[in-house]
Formats: C-alpha cells, structure tokens, sequence
C-alpha cells in the first residue's frame, strides 16, 4: 500500500491558454503540448472506433460521432437519461467484437417510482451511415432503485476472455456495499447479453448476488484491464481516502466499514490497517485527487508513460500518472488548470482528455518538441 499527501508532490507547471487555442506546461515543463480540439455540454466518456472517429457522451443525454479534429454529429436512438446531480448519460464501450457486430453498450441514470433513481446498462447495434442506434437492448440495472443523484459509477470494461465488467456505485447509501442482496457498491462481471457466468465468485447463492465479482466499494469511476489481465479500480473516498485498488474476484474492499477517509459530517471511520479481513487499497489518496474515468497507457509516444495508469483527476484539475509496477505509486501530476473527466488514447498513442461540466473541451496531448 502507498499512501499519497498531494501536499508532498510538487505540481508541474501551470497551464496558459495560448492565441492558437494549445496550451502547454510554464516554462514547457509538461513533456507534452495540448490542443483544444472541440466543446460539448457535459462529457462523461469518450471510446475510439476503429476508424479513429470517437463516440463522446454527454451527461444531458447526447452521444456524438467526433472526428479528430472535432467535427461532431449526433447519434439518434439514444434512450432517455435522468439528467440532473451525478446522473444522466454514462459510459460508452465497444464490444471486443465491434468491428463484426457493430455492437455498443451504454450506461445511464434512469428515473422509477417514487422519486427514486438507478443505473441502466443497454447494448444496441451502431450504424454510422443512418447515425443512430437499433436493437436496444435492457441488459443490467442498478437494484434497487433509491432516492438521491449520486455515486452511481456505472463504469464499463470488457476482459481478454469477452466477460463484462460493471462498476456500481453505493448511490450514498453506504450500507448497500456490503449487503449482498443488493448491487450497489461492488463490480459486477456478466457476460455480453447480460446473464451470469456460471463461475462467478457468489453464483451458487444466486440472485443479485451472483452478479456480483467484489464488494465494499464507495464510488468506482475508473475500471481497466492491464496486459496481464489485472483489474485496476479507482474510485472516490468520502473526505479523504480516494483509492485505488487491484481488484481480486470475491475480495471486499471494506466501505463502509472502513475507509481512510472520514465521513462529511466529521464522523471517523475506522482506517483498513484495523480491520485486515478487508483488502486494502493499494494507493489511498489525502488530499483527494477525485478520480474521473482512467486508462493504462500502451502507446508509443510517451515511452516513459507505457505500462502507466492515467487517471482524469477532477477536484485536483490533472492528469495523474501512476506505475503499477511493484508497488504502485503516483509518480507524476500534470496540473492542467480545470477539472478533467475522463481520459482515452488513439491507436497511435495520442491522449485525449475531457474536461468536465458545461463547455467542457476535448483536449489532445502529444509530445513536446
């Protein structure tokens, strides 16, 4: 476990807004320069196609068809979000089969009965001629549905071996992270059309348990698979106490019984090093980084960055480089002047980055002269 003070860490450089719409690192410390390429209302996450366009979903309810150099078009078919407070519309992955099926899958905040609220996950089939989606298809929901607009996570990823993997939120309802009855605040693994593997950890108990492939998480923004098939989560702690952790199947991770941050009011929580039947992160962050979407980096433009996490860091406005390597450790913080949401890299290895909330700028980063 590595523990992180942002106070120990100097940033590197402040980001200037240049004539010509780039901005780069003072006194180009940064080792890259950074292009605002387009705008949008709200973006929450981005995905490569194979033809180099992107898919951009903005939180209000839009998905567009972005072009590198920020041309954008609007897909129809979309279902109707609950926008409002952390909710509206989510993430957006392809299908490790894409290029065969032209299959996508989306998630969302949806609105039930009596002012209560859930996270949907559809999967519907693309067509870029007609631009809209068809065949949409109800594959999970958030059970069961509560009252309040946050901590929803609905992070998505597939695995090598084509399983899908959810990320759901404890919707600021704490308990339900360790209530196995109920989905919320834990990974869920399925398979591709929504049903449950058979060797899922919890399958035996059946029900909404045996969806679920770990427990005890807060708020999950980040899920990726490195090259050796690990599943990396990082998600927000409540004051204090982001994390990040190695996912392992059937393991809790403990919230919220413990956490190494405390709750808003001022009421402690017992720290993880006091209860050792739960998993303890791997990084914990005080101050927090607020953790958006992440990646591991596997391009060929940043030497020094491949095999690294990148983490979109919200409250702390950068780009935080992580080694997973050996111990984990935050190694850098790329300071970039507003709260980043999400992070994505081309199949050349240029990164882009979406900054969050209204006129939120796609931004694209590539080496420094």
């Amino acid at each position: 476990m590595f523990a992180v003070n942002c106070c120990r860490f100097q940033l590197v450089g402040l980001t200037l807004l240049l004539a010509t719409g780039c901005v780069a690192g003072a006194g180009s410390q940064n080792p890259f320069v950074t292009q605002a390429v387009a705008e949008f209302d709200r973006p929450w996450a981005m995905v490569f196609l194979p033809d180099g366009r992107m898919l951009v979903t903005e939180k209000t309810g839009a998905l567009l068809l972005v072009t590198p150099q920020g041309d954008k078009q609007e897909i129809a078919g979309v279902p109707d979000v609950d926008y409002g407070g952390q909710g509206g519309l989510g993430d957006v992955i392809l299908h490790p089969e894409y290029a065969v099926n032209q299959q996508i899958y989306l998630s969302y905040a949806e609105a039930g009965e009596d002012d209560t609220r859930g996270a949907v996950v559809v999967r519907a089939r693309l067509d870029l001629d007609a631009r809209e989606l068809s065949g949409l298809t109800r594959i999970w929901e958030q059970f069961p549905k509560v009252t309040g607009r946050g901590h929803y996570g609905h992070r998505l990823a597939f695995d090598a071996q084509g399983y899908l993997f959810i990320s759901s939120g404890d919707r600021q309802k704490f308990t339900p992270a360790q209530d196995m009855q109920q989905n919320l605040g834990k990974i869920l693994r399925l398979n591709d059309d929504g049903s449950i593997p058979a060797d899922n950890p919890f399958a035996d108990q059946g029900g909404i348990a045996a969806q679920v492939w770990s427990l005890g998480q807060r708020n999950p923004l980040g899920i990726v698979f490195d090259q050796r098939g690990q599943l990396w989560e990082i998600e927000m702690g409540p004051a204090g106490g982001d994390e990040l952790n190695l996912i392992t199947a059937a393991e809790n991770y403990g919230y919220p019984v413990v956490s190494n941050g405390d709750h808003y009011n001022g009421d402690e929580i017992p720290d993880h090093d006091t209860r050792p039947e739960f998993a303890e992160p791997e990084i914990w962050w005080t101050p927090v980084i607020s953790p958006g979407g992440m990646i591991i980096y596997s391009g060929a433009l940043f030497d020094a960055w491949r095999g690294n996490a990148l983490v979109a860091g919200l409250s702390s406005k950068a780009l935080v480089r992580i080694n997973l390597e050996g111990e984990p450790a935050e190694i850098e913080r790329y300071d970039m002047g507003e709260r980043i949401r999400a992070v994505a890299a081309d199949s050349q290895g240029v990164v882009y980055l979406l900054e969050d909330g209204e006129d939120g700028r796609m931004l694209r980063l590539t080496p420094a002269p």
